[in-house]
């Protein structure tokens, strides 16, 4: 993660040249979430479905961001996919939306929103 305008550390900030020079920084971030949710899946045919997920669930990142606090935070996933099964094979996509935040509980919520493609295959065995 890097932040690429400057400007959204504001001077209201008492050391806002420093947080600027840090958050400019190239970093990795790592995050853990575990969340639970729901599936409602529509049959089309024999072969082919559609779903919509939805989840929600606690979090914790390692890293402070200018957008986040580092620490306890909230994952929210909605996405809609489509499966294919061809003979045990099971072809899944699952394009989503996810929103994290902090719900106010860290020093830094501006949260940030994720655009996301999942594909899958399974095996029945």
């Amino acid at each position: 993660h890097q932040l690429l305008n400057l400007y959204f550390v504001k001077p209201e900030k008492p050391d806002y040249i420093e947080k600027r020079i840090e958050y400019t920084q190239l970093k990795d971030i790592h995050e853990y979430v575990l969340n639970v949710g729901f599936l409602i899946r529509k049959p089309i045919n024999n072969s082919f479905s559609a779903y919509i997920l939805a989840s929600v669930g606690p979090m914790i990142t390692d890293t402070e961001t200018e957008r986040m606090s580092e620490g306890f935070a909230f994952s929210d996933v909605l996405a809609v996919g489509f499966s294919a099964k061809v003979q045990r094979f099971q072809f899944d996509i699952r394009p989503s939306v996810r929103h994290v935040s902090n719900a106010g509980l860290g020093n830094s919520n501006a949260g940030y929103n994720t655009k996301n493609i999942e594909l899958g295959l399974s095996y029945s065995l």
